[in-house]
């Protein structure tokens, strides 16, 4: 009688645990750069208001407040969403 080998392979094991994992390493890299991209949308619209008590202050709406902020801050959220759809990829050296 043969004896059966019970022991499991290991690249299978470690290529069934890489096919379940939903995101890969590049995704989590598109993701914290988006959540960059978002941040630095917030800090561009945010910023002080007038000294005065009731005083006027243009810079409210300044081109970076009013365009650049909240376009970076949509680019953001818009990648972000592309990010997390986006399949893992792997990163495979073809050995010719």
């Amino acid at each position: 009688m043969l004896k059966q080998n019970t022991k499991p392979d290991l690249m299978s094991i470690r290529k069934s645990e890489e096919r379940d994992k939903p995101f890969s390493r590049l995704n989590f890299w598109l993701m914290g750069g988006c959540l960059i991209l978002v941040l630095l949308g917030y800090l561009f619209m945010s910023g002080g208001g007038s000294t005065e008590a009731n005083g006027f202050n243009p810079e409210i709406f300044s081109t970076r407040r009013i365009v650049v902020g909240p376009l970076l801050s949509f680019l953001g959220f818009l990648l972000m969403a592309f990010a997390i759809i986006c399949p893992p990829y792997k990163w495979k050296k073809k050995r010719i």
